[in-house]
C-alpha cells in the first residue's frame, strides 16, 4: 500500500485559539466555548444560517472543516470527492445530557426534536458534506484516545483502494467545558508525508 500521501493543510481549535498550519489566525479570551465559537465564526464570516441551530460537536467541527477547505480553494457549487474520518472520546455526550435533561424536564416523554436530532457524532459530518457538496466515503469512531495509526491506515487504505480523492481527517472532542478540534486534509500531493510521527506531531502543535 502506498505510504508517501501528504498532508496538504491542517486546522487546530483549542484553548480559545484558532490555527491554520501552524499559525493562530484567531484568539478569544473568552472562556466559554459557545461565545468563543461564535465569535470566530463571525471573525471568518462563514456563512452558513445554519450553524445556530448546531449542538456545539457541530459548531466546532463545522467551523475547523470550513476555515481549511476554504483554505484549500473548494468550490461549494460542485460536487468534492472528499472522504470524512473523524474521531473522539465522548462521542456525543454533551448534546446527549441536553436530550436527558429535556426530557425529564418534561411531564411527558416528548424530547426536544432540535436537540435529539444532534444525538449521534457523525451528524457533523452531514453537516459538512451538506455545505460542500462532499458524497464520498465518511466514518466517526470513538476511542479512548486519539488514535493516530487507526486514521492513518483507514485514510491510507480509502486513497489506495480509489474510493476518494483526498480524506478530511482528525480528532473532534467535546465534553462540557472541554473542547478540541484537529482535522487535516490528506491527498497525493503535499509538503508534509503522511505518517504517524506527523500526525501526531501536527496534533500537539
Amino acid at each position: 500500500m502506498n505510504s508517501q500521501y501528504h498532508i496538504t493543510s491542517f486546522c487546530n481549535i483549542k484553548n480559545n485559539t484558532v490555527s491554520l498550519n501552524g499559525s493562530v489566525i484567531y484568539n478569544d479570551e473568552n472562556n466559554d466555548f459557545l461565545e468563543f465559537i461564535k465569535a470566530a465564526y463571525k471573525s471568518f464570516e462563514t456563512d452558513y444560517a445554519k450553524f445556530f441551530k448546531m449542538d456545539a460537536l457541530s459548531k466546532l467541527a463545522f467551523l475547523a472543516a470550513d476555515i481549511l477547505l476554504k483554505n484549500e480553494g473548494l468550490k461549494q457549487e460542485e460536487e468534492n470527492n472528499i472522504a470524512i474520518v473523524f474521531s473522539n472520546k465522548a462521542s456525543s455526550i454533551d448534546t446527549d445530557r441536553k436530550h436527558q435533561n429535556s426530557i425529564q424536564n418534561k411531564e411527558d416523554y416528548f424530547p426536544s426534536p432540535a436537540i435529539f436530532v444532534y444525538t449521534l457524532p457523525n451528524i457533523c459530518i452531514g453537516e459538512i458534506s451538506i455545505k460542500y457538496k462532499l458524497f464520498s466515503e465518511n466514518s466517526f469512531f470513538i476511542f479512548d484516545a486519539f488514535n493516530a495509526q487507526h486514521l492513518l491506515d483507514y485514510t491510507n487504505s480509502l486513497l489506495a483502494t480509489n474510493k476518494t480523492e483526498k480524506v478530511l481527517c482528525g480528532w473532534v472532542e467535546l465534553d462540557g467545558d472541554h473542547y478540541e478540534a484537529f482535522l487535516y486534509l490528506v491527498t497525493n500531493e503535499g509538503s508534509i508525508t503522511h505518517n504517524k510521527q506527523n500526525i501526531l506531531k501536527l496534533y500537539n502543535t
